[in-house]
């Protein structure tokens, strides 16, 4: 199954004039890099709830776990029209398949995290959920989810990538007739990607695996795909990569010469004193791979997880 990747976004992300001013947020990254690789389903909850384009601004009051929607002006309470809108449209987008969703940071209906809200002093809390983002990230708890203040940042960039990328590779697992080998192939072509984001998750998948076979095949591919998603969540830091690329480097000790050897440790301090970014000691485990015919570790989607035009491991 090839399939595109489609991905949910805040309408005025991609430049439509549809926020409280008429104006937008065009984020350069999403609408001339990622919509090479991606499809949008476009999505603004307050336009699309009925409210006009200019309007009142609109924002959260009372409670943070629990707040009340209201216009910044004159008061008014619009939770029940958002919150009413908004269950209906996640349902909709059920039939979207989706891969993921990226937001839009602060606001009142979209905003993922940290959005204000007012206490009866006017005093505001970085505490909120927006409505619509809320009821979405409920309804769809596995299906990755971000900002686009925080795509900003190049290691939650390229988690949230790698992570819409992996989930598509499992979704065409899915689309298989349901199999333990299926799952095997799987789990055995991410292991060292799984690695790189939770060590835990990674035991805990691998006995999954290995007992899976005495389990119903559907409970297993449920809680694999749970396990998948949530550990995707975790960052994949320095540390957890240097760690891999170690791994990695086992698989070579009965063909590196001692100058490959030592200059391949080199490479991976170096980057682990953040002196270098990925890509450097990736290129080179890649090389070796080729040259010295490393089956397992060319299956292995750590070492290219996304497209490499995206430049996603060339931060250091």
């Amino acid at each position: 199954m090839e399939t595109r990747i489609k991905i949910g976004v805040s309408r005025c992300l991609l430049g439509d004039r549809v926020r409280y001013d008429g104006g937008h947020k065009r984020d350069p990254f999403l609408t001339d890099t990622l919509s090479i690789y991606v499809d949008y389903t476009p999505v603004c909850p307050e336009v699309e709830a009925g409210f006009p384009i200019p309007r009142e601004a609109f924002r959260l009051v009372g409670d943070p776990e629990k707040p009340v929607m209201i216009t910044s002006k004159t008061g008014k309470d619009i939770t029940d029209v958002m919150e009413k809108w908004s269950q209906r449209r996640v349902r909709e987008l059920e039939k979207e398949s989706l891969f993921g969703f990226i937001f839009k940071k602060d606001s009142p209906s979209s905003g993922m995290e940290r959005v204000k809200v007012y206490n009866e002093k006017g005093m505001a809390e970085k505490k909120g959920v927006g409505i619509f983002a809320g009821i979405f990230m409920q309804h769809f708890p596995l299906i990755p989810v971000e900002e686009e203040g925080r795509l900003h940042d190049p290691i939650l960039r390229e988690n949230f990538i790698e992570s819409i990328f992996s989930l598509k590779a499992w979704r065409e697992t899915l689309s298989l007739r349901k199999s333990m080998a299926y799952i095997i192939d799987f789990h055995t072509r991410h292991k060292l990607l799984i690695m790189a984001h939770s060590v835990n998750h990674y035991r805990l998948m691998g006995r999954l695996v290995a007992v899976g076979k005495g389990r119903p095949i559907s409970e297993v591919y449920r809680e694999y795909e749970a396990l998948l998603m949530e550990a995707l969540k975790l960052k994949a830091t320095v540390k957890k990569n240097a760690n891999v690329l170690q791994h990695m480097m086992g698989y070579f000790k009965k063909d590196l010469s001692l100058y490959e050897k030592k200059e391949l440790n080199e490479i991976i301090d170096q980057y682990r004193r953040e002196y270098i970014p990925l890509i450097v000691p990736i290129t080179l485990i890649n090389h070796y791979v080729y040259k010295y015919e490393q089956g397992y570790l060319r299956k292995q989607v750590y070492l290219n997880p996304h497209p490499i035009a995206l430049k996603l491991r060339n931060h250091s």
